[in-house]
Order: C-alpha cells, then sequence, then structure tokens
C-alpha cells in the first residue's frame, strides 16, 4: 500500500475540519482519492486534540484501528469492492459498549482492568459494514445524570466552555463528535441521554423507538430495569450521517435471544406541507429565553417554507416525570448505588437519589414544607414519587405509563393531526458544572419522550447571544410554570445562576423534533426538513474551530 506523504496527510487533515459526512468519506475512498488509513489517522489527532480540550475520551484503541485500516485498504486494492455503506468510516462509542479487549467501566473503578471477550451486538455490526472502531468516550457516574463526570476518568467539558458540562450521559461521545474527533458516535439514552449533551455540544443526535437497534452487550448499572427502556442512537455532525446509520442498521437482526423484532428501514415520502405541533417550555421548569428562542426560529423558519405550526400545551408532562421517578426509583436505587464500592458519590446524584435515602417520615414531612410553606407542589410531588415501592405499587406504575402513553396519541397526535413536535431539549443551554446537584428535573423535556417511546431526533439551532438571551421580569420576576424552587435556582438566585447568558454566551442550543412510535424514519426526514429551514448557522464539523482551545 503506497503510503500518504506528509503534505497529502496535511492536507487531509485540514479537509477533515470542514463539512465532510461520512457518506463523503466513502465516496472518497472509493474513488481511490483517499485511503481508510489516512482518514482514520487524521481523525485520531483530532480525537486526541478534543481529549486534551475536554478529556471526552476511556478507552483508546489507535493502533487496532489503524491495522485494520491498513488491512481494509489492503483488500481493496485487491478487490475494488467496499466492505460496506461505513468503509473506512471511524466511529465511537459510549464507554458502556463493550469491545473485545477492553473495558466498559462506566466510571466505576470496581469495574476497571476488566477486559471484555466479546463485542456488543452493534459494534460487530458497524465493523461488518465497514467502520473503523477508534474510541470509547466517558460517562457520568452510574448514567444517571447529564453531568458527565466519575471518579474513575474525570470530569469531561464542554468543547465550547470549560466551565460547563457537555450533558449526559453521552457526553464524551458528544464532547468528541463537536470537535470533529469521531464522524459517527454511538450513545444510549433512558431520560435524554443522546438529546441533552446534542443540544449542549452543538451536535446532531436520534433516539430511536425501543428496538430499533440492539443494546445487547451494553453495560448497565441497573439490568433488567426494563419499565423505561434505554434505547441506542447515534450522535453525528450532520442530519446526512443520521440518515446513513439509521438506513445501515435498522432492521439489522437482534441477537438470538433478544425480545425485539427487526424491522427494516422504511422509505417514506412526506407531504409537501406538514404540521408541527410546538411548545415553548415544558411546564415543570420555565423555558429560559435562549432555549424559547431556539423554538421561536424554528417555527418562524417552518412556516416561511409554508408549513403549518400549531403551538399547544404538554398535557401529560408532570405525570410523566412523576412516573419516570416513580420507576426508575423503585428499588431505591439499591441496584444502581451498589457498584460504586469505595468510589465517591458524584453530587449530580444528590436529588436524584434524595428521596429513597431518607426515612420515610423525612421525606413527608420535606414534602408537606415543599408544597405548603413553599407552595411548590410540582418538586413535592416528584419527591413524593422518589421512593422505595412494593411490587403491587410497581405495577400500578407501569400501567399509569401504558396510559399515558394512550393519553399522548389521543390528546395531541389525534387531537391536532400533527406529523411533528418541535419542542426545547430542556429549559437552559449547558448548565455549569456542579449544577446539576439539584437541578436534575430539567430533564423533564427530554423524560416525556422516553415515558411515551417517541422517535426524537436534535438539531442544532442557534448559539446563546446576550443581547437577544438575557433574564428580563418575564423570567426573574415573574410567575413560574412549574417548580418554584427549581426555577428560583435557574432564574432568581442573587448570584451564581445556573443560568447566566453572559457566561454562556456561544453555547448551542438545539431543539427536539418529535414523531409518532415506530415512525423513526419520518422523524429523520423532518429533521432534514428542519435543518434546510433553518439555513447556514455554524453548525457541522468545522464549528468547533473558531471555539476549542488550540493545541
Amino acid at each position: 500500500m503506497q503510503r500518504a506523504s506528509p503534505h497529502s496527510f496535511r492536507s487531509l487533515a485540514n479537509a477533515l475540519t470542514l463539512f465532510i459526512l461520512a457518506t463523503e468519506i466513502v465516496r472518497k475512498i472509493q474513488a481511490g482519492e483517499w485511503t481508510a488509513r489516512s482518514v482514520v489517522a487524521a481523525f485520531i489527532r483530532q480525537a486526541i486534540r478534543a481529549h486534551e480540550a475536554t478529556n471526552c475520551l476511556t478507552e483508546v484503541r489507535f493502533d487496532d484501528a489503524l491495522k485494520e485500516a491498513a488491512e481494509l485498504d489492503a483488500e481493496f486494492a485487491k478487490t475494488k469492492i467496499l466492505k460496506g455503506p461505513l468503509h473506512g468510516v471511524p466511529v465511537s462509542f459510549k464507554d458502556q459498549y463493550d469491545i473485545a479487549g477492553l473495558d466498559s467501566s462506566i466510571g466505576f473503578t470496581q469495574w476497571a482492568y476488566k477486559p471484555q471477550s466479546e463485542d456488543a451486538l452493534l459494534v460487530k455490526q458497524f465493523k461488518g459494514a465497514g467502520a473503523i472502531i477508534i474510541a470509547k468516550t466517558n460517562v457520568p457516574q452510574t448514567m444517571l445524570s447529564f453531568e458527565c463526570c466519575n471518579p474513575l476518568w474525570g470530569r469531561t467539558t464542554n468543547p465550547y466552555s470549560p466551565e460547563h458540562t457537555p450533558g449526559g450521559s453521552s457526553g464524551g461521545e458528544a464532547a468528541l463528535l463537536a470537535c470533529s474527533g469521531s464522524a459517527i458516535g454511538i450513545g444510549s439514552d433512558t431520560g435524554g441521554s443522546l438529546r441533552i449533551p446534542a443540544s449542549y455540544c452543538g451536535i446532531y443526535s436520534l433516539k430511536p423507538g425501543w428496538g430499533r437497534l440492539s443494546m445487547f452487550g451494553a453495560a448497565s448499572p441497573s439490568p433488567g430495569a426494563e419499565s423505561i427502556p434505554t434505547v441506542a442512537g447515534p450522535m453525528t455532525r450532520s442530519w446526512e450521517d443520521i440518515d446513513l446509520m439509521c438506513r445501515t442498521f435498522f432492521g439489522s437482526p437482534p441477537a438470538e435471544h433478544e425480545l425485539q423484532t427487526a424491522i427494516p428501514y422504511r422509505e417514506v415520502t412526506l407531504p409537501e406541507k406538514l404540521k408541527f405541533g410546538y411548545y415553548t417550555s415544558d411546564l415543570m421548569v420555565k423555558a429560559s429565553p435562549a432555549c424559547k428562542r431556539a423554538v421561536i426560529e424554528t417555527v418562524e423558519a417552518l412556516k416561511r417554507q409554508g408549513h403549518e405550526c400549531v403551538e399547544f400545551e404538554s398535557p401529560i408532562m408532570f405525570e410523566a416525570m412523576c412516573l419516570f421517578t416513580g420507576l426508575t426509583s423503585a428499588d431505591g436505587y439499591k441496584t444502581l448505588s451498589s457498584h460504586l464500592g469505595p468510589d465517591p458519590r458524584e453530587d449530580s446524584l444528590f436529588l436524584v437519589t434524595l428521596g429513597p435515602s431518607v426515612p420515610s417520615f423525612i421525606r413527608g414531612l420535606g414534602c408537606w414544607v415543599a408544597s405548603n410553606i413553599l407552595g411548590d407542589k410540582t418538586y413535592a410531588t416528584c419527591l413524593d414519587n422518589s421512593r422505595v415501592k412494593s411490587v403491587k405499587e410497581y405495577y400500578k406504575y407501569v400501567a399509569q405509563r401504558d396510559e399515558l402513553r394512550r393519553r399522548w396519541y389521543d390528546e395531541v397526535w389525534k387531537r391536532y393531526g400533527l406529523d411533528g413536535i418541535i419542542a426545547p431539549v430542556q429549559a437552559s443551554p449547558a448548565l455549569p458544572h456542579g449544577a446539576t446537584k439539584t437541578l436534575a428535573p430539567l430533564a423533564a423535556g427530554t423524560i416525556l419522550y422516553n415515558v411515551i417511546d417517541s422517535p426524537v431526533g436534535v438539531v442544532p439551532v442557534t448559539r446563546v447571544d446576550p443581547a437577544k438571551d438575557g433574564l428580563t421580569d418575564e423570567w426573574s420576576k415573574g410567575p413560574g410554570l412549574g417548580s418554584k424552587l427549581i426555577e428560583s435556582d435557574v432564574y432568581r438566585r442573587k448570584k451564581n445562576l445556573a443560568y447566566d447568558p453572559e457566561a454562556m454566551k456561544g453555547l448551542p442550543v438545539g431543539v427536539q423534533v418529535v414523531g409518532k412510535s415506530w415512525e423513526d424514519e419520518k422523524v429523520v426526514a423532518m429533521m432534514k426538513v428542519v435543518d434546510d429551514a433553518l439555513g447556514p448557522r455554524g453548525f457541522g464539523p468545522d464549528a468547533w474551530q473558531d471555539r476549542i482551545v488550540q493545541k
């Protein structure tokens, strides 16, 4: 195999910082313009720079990746046949996915130095399609948080601000993708773990419905907790690569014993005029000016393209958040916490695990004070739901989940006749480190769609602009929409506000594009409609250049 010259390598490395999609990488390799090895080498260089800037990587397989890419080149030189639709594309995986020879520690020191013997099924499928796996990425402790920090690997920072989190639990993946350190990343989502970091870091993601992609071989701190199933999904630097990934892997056979059906990719043809519903706040916490503006700008852009947009209020948001809290805390988080061992508990788990950790009479007193003294029934009800459940009570919660799904279909999809929904990802852009200690309920905006199992894409829309996104009396003094205690932390404290548009200047803000259950392909198509309507706005593989500290 002919080696690339230093000059050609530099040219390739520079090209890869521009808007180069996975589809284009494959096309250039097929045309003989690039080799898989030179592509992988260039992305490895970017991955190293991304890690230096954000501490996003855990396990790396750079040597193996270069060797596999060289073997791919040698085979292609003989046959001129691509191995698959991702031939030579550098890919990264969230740390929880097993890769043979590497740990799947997910931040637990007790899980370190225990290399896996076999690849997760999705990893095998990516390799079969010709992808080259280059690294695994960081997650928060227990993965039940949207702040990316753990005692084993440390803290991952946001590519646009070292003072802010990249989100979670797929936070390391989002940071790497935002820095063009990988062409396609794979994360997972139980309550927003794909969508929150995608919005925080200015990339694209898709939370498919349950069963579209296999989770076999993915480590979990709570195996068997399936009342709110975890789903695998892609994180990319473009809408096109979301589409490529779905076309390639939707319909792939699951593991022989998995309880899911391989539903193949289904082509969709959208009507020329779509009908979108939208809301600007999840009613748990009033959306910040920046997140509200992202929705409004998206809606206005869609209207200019001739699409119909109808505003509505979510009829079940509060109930969905309470159900999620009740279901995930059913065993008092004993299984989740059992893996901590000697590790100090991260602050991001404080509020999440508070309810079951205190005696019932203290929790009851706290709920009474929050509701009757502080006037925050929203906070009180969520806290009350966070406790150990009997089996009978657990069954009741699962039945309520199913009823909520039915109500959402009747009261939203059927009532308004919608094709899709435009919604804020959450109430705030990327939070400062440590803020999730008391602000875990901000995930309500994404949790809703896990409870009702809707496919959801995230499209980056804008960046925080202090001139447009400052706090007015509407936020600092006006009536709240949900939890008074949470909104006070976000907007009304005298100092150290969680939402600070000056400190957040330039941070990305995205929106959720929501579809009906089993209409994942339609969601991907609607993501393109939204992306095209918004037009050029400084997102994509080159977005990191003006923001990341160059080293």
